[in-house]
This record gives structure tokens, C-alpha cells and sequence, in this order.
């Protein structure tokens, strides 16, 4: 009998033609269900991250002048307002897959203090001033932001088990800590000697400039388990773009057309998302980045719901994504969840006819 069973240099060649013929065509057939994760009693709301378990937490407006707003966290369909710390004003802004919620809040006497909630909002104090802020947290509870200290000064701040680290800065006065990894490496942003700011990346007790894209400005929003960030940084021009810092290279994402955008959030997978402006509209729509493409979400869910996705501000691990967007008039948050589509189906039975099984050391792509 005929031994059909072809070398392993075969199936390698073959892999490396038809998997990026496979992947385009997921990328181009995804789409997404959106749920709308409604306002209670408030009059709008936003969200600002996402979890792996597909938690998400924001903010709810509750007055016209947007003076009165609360942190929310939605869970398994339900959306409960965590409250403040006295004052009239909180905001959720990462939420980690144990539903940890890391954000800011007003106080009953006066300023702003970081929080985290879990069951209760706990106050984190100061690193010794009168304020502070929190903006990310990881899965072991460590939590970044910026805070006052007894110097006047306001700088990055690491979280982690009872106390407040300072991050110092860049060479400048100022630093903000936005998001941190499973590794407790956090990216932010910071003053630098001559004054303009800089994207960093903090890891093992040392913090690194990132640059710009050719500008005087860049600022890192969040970063994953493999180190990269994302954010947003000037190009020479002075233009403002999303930016992707990978393997010590800061990428320019582009935009969806017109002349803005901005990267909030990477996953594991190397998924972006953020919001970018269109051609000929000062309006800015909700994008996604994979596969070196960045596309409208607005064109990935189904046109007669009547949404208009303005940004996307998380995108986690299966692939969801939140953000805000306008329904009705109305500002709301909201929840993208992939719908299964022919392209993931092309790529498992490629896998499972054995496509691959003449690589002795496959690779993950």
C-alpha cells in the first residue's frame, strides 16, 4: 500500500501558506452580539474595563451637570452601584477577575482617594498628600495609580499588601501609574526633565522611558502579561495616534481615516482596542486591532440596533469588549461579544487534519 503520510517539511510549508489565508478570513468575517448594560436609575453610563469572567465596571452619571456619579460593577446581568467613599462622586476603573474593582472616589471631607472594592469600598490612602488615584489592578489584588505626597508632588504608585510604594518618576514632578500585569509590572506616564511626558514601563524596581512616535507626548493606558503597551503618543507632526510598545519598538496603529486615536487596552492575545476618528467626521468610533488590521467595530454588529460605538475601553481574554456608545440618544455601556464565524471553523479542521503534526517543536502563533 501507497504510505500518503507527507514530510514534515510539507505540512510546515503548507501551515505557513494557509493559516494566514485562514486568519484573514476570520478577521474579516467576525462579527459581535452587543448587550447593553443599562443605567439603573442614572441617566447614562460608561464603562472602563473588562474581566476574563466577563465582569465589567464603569461609571454612572446620575445629574445633567455630571456632578453626581458612582462606580458600577455588572455582573451575570446584574448592575450594582458600589457607592462612594462619602462624596458625591466615584468611578470604577479595572476590574480583575476575582470582581475586584480599582478606581477613585470622593471623600466626606474633601479630595479624591484611590479604592478598591471588594464586598466594601476600602480606602488606600495617600502616599502622605492630601489625594490619590487608582487606575489598574491585577489578579493578586496589586494596584497602580497616582498620589500626592508630602512633598506636594504627585507620583505613581504600586499598592500591594497593606501599602503604598512610589514609583518616583522620569526626571519630572509628576507620575501617573494606569495599568499593571499579572507580574506587578505597571505602565503610566511621567514628567520628564524638560518638562513634556513620557510613556513608561515599571519592572523590577526600575522605571523605563518608552518614548514617542517622533513627539513630545505619550502615555501609557494599559499592559498585558508579555510586557507590551499601548496608549497614545505625539508623531513628529504633533499628531496623536495609538501606539503599540512591543520587543523595545513603539508602533504607530494609525487610525480608522481621519487624524485621532487612541489604543486603552491590550489582552493577551495581542488584541487592541481603543477609539480612533473617521474620515471626514470629528467623531471618534469604537476600533479593534488584530492582525496588523484596525477596523470600525460599528461594522462588526448588526446596523439596525441603532448603536453608534464611540470608543472601546477593554478587551479581555475570549475576546469581549466594553465600552460606551449612544443608543436612542442616550449614552450607555456596553458589552461585544464574539458570535462563532466560518473562519474559526477553516482554522480548527485545518488543525485537525494533522495540518500541522510535521513540526516536532510547534511554535504558538
Amino acid at each position: 500500500m501507497r504510505n500518503w503520510k507527507m514530510p514534515g517539511k510539507f505540512w510546515t510549508a503548507r501551515a505557513a501558506f494557509v493559516l494566514p489565508l485562514a486568519l484573514a478570513s476570520w478577521a474579516a468575517a467576525q462579527s459581535y452580539t452587543i448587550t447593553d448594560l443599562g443605567t439603573l436609575t442614572a441617566i447614562s453610563s460608561t464603562s472602563n474595563s473588562i474581566s476574563n469572567s466577563g465582569q465589567v465596571t464603569g461609571s454612572l452619571v446620575y445629574t445633567p451637570g455630571g456632578n453626581v456619579y458612582h462606580a458600577f460593577r455588572y455582573a451575570n446581568g446584574t448592575m450594582q452601584d458600589l457607592g462612594t467613599l462619602g462624596g458625591g462622586q466615584s468611578m470604577g476603573l479595572d476590574i480583575n477577575d476575582n470582581g475586584q474593582v480599582a478606581g477613585w472616589s470622593s471623600t466626606s471631607s474633601s479630595g479624591y482617594h484611590a479604592f478598591v472594592f471588594n464586598g466594601s469600598m476600602q480606602d488606600l490612602g495617600t502616599l502622605g498628600g492630601a489625594e490619590s488615584k487608582a487606575y489598574g489592578i491585577n489578579n493578586a489584588g496589586q494596584i497602580t495609580g497616582g498620589s500626592d505626597t508630602t512633598a506636594n508632588a504627585y507620583h505613581a504608585f504600586i499598592y500591594s499588601n497593606g501599602a503604598m510604594e512610589d514609583l518616583g518618576t522620569l526626571g519630572g514632578a509628576i507620575s501617573y501609574g494606569i495599568g499593571i500585569n499579572k507580574m506587578g509590572e505597571a505602565t503610566g506616564w511621567s514628567d520628564i526633565s524638560n518638562g513634556n511626558y513620557h510613556a513608561f514601563l515599571y519592572s523590577n524596581g526600575f522605571m523605563q522611558d518608552l518614548g514617542t512616535l517622533g513627539g513630545t507626548y505619550s502615555d501609557g493606558y494599559r499592559i498585558n502579561d508579555a510586557g507590551q503597551v499601548v496608549g497614545q503618543a505625539d508623531t513628529s507632526a504633533g499628531a496623536k495616534r495609538a501606539f503599540l510598545y512591543t520587543n523595545g519598538l513603539m508602533q504607530n496603529l494609525g487610525t480608522l481615516g481621519g487624524t485621532f486615536s487612541e489604543a486603552a487596552d491590550i489582552n493577551n492575545l495581542g488584541q487592541i482596542v481603543g477609539d480612533a476618528a473617521i474620515a471626514g467626521d470629528s467623531d471618534t468610533h469604537a476600533f479593534i486591532y488584530a492582525n496588523d488590521v484596525m477596523q470600525d467595530l460599528n461594522s462588526m454588529i448588526d446596523p439596525s440596533l441603532g448603536w453608534d460605538l464611540g470608543a472601546a475601553t477593554a478587551i479581555n481574554d475570549a475576546g469581549q469588549i466594553t465600552g460606551y456608545g449612544t443608543i436612542d440618544g442616550q449614552t450607555h455601556a456596553y458589552l461585544l461579544t464574539p458570535t462563532p464565524e466560518p473562519g474559526a471553523a477553516t482554522i480548527a479542521i485545518i488543525a485537525g487534519f494533522g495540518l500541522l503534526r510535521g513540526r516536532r517543536n510547534p511554535t504558538t502563533f
